[in-house]
């Protein structure tokens, strides 16, 4: 498995439209709308690093209003969260 966040600074009018359109590709898990220097954070789960290239490369900059992004790729997941929902079984 393959996890990148992608930080997007987007045209401040179609903030919520690029969200909108990035939360419904295949592959993108969350999109959120942040504060800072970045407009918008997507989080990408895929299965392999091709996938990802062409996820970014081919659907993500076909989409209007966004000005830049920066990629990062997740060596590792360290989360209180997925460990506490791994042992939940449902109560």
């Amino acid at each position: 498995m393959t996890t990148a966040l992608v930080m997007l600074n987007v045209e401040r009018s179609k903030i919520n439209s690029v969200g909108e359109q990035l939360a419904g590709m295949e592959g993108i898990t969350e999109v959120f709308s942040v504060s800072g220097r970045y407009d918008l954070i997507a989080l990408i789960r895929v299965s392999t690093n091709e996938k990802l290239a062409d996820l970014i490369t081919d659907k993500i900059t076909q989409i209007g209003g966004i000005i830049k992004t920066e990629t990062m790729i997740a060596f590792r997941a360290l989360s209180k969260y997925d460990i506490a929902n791994m042992f939940d079984l449902g109560s």
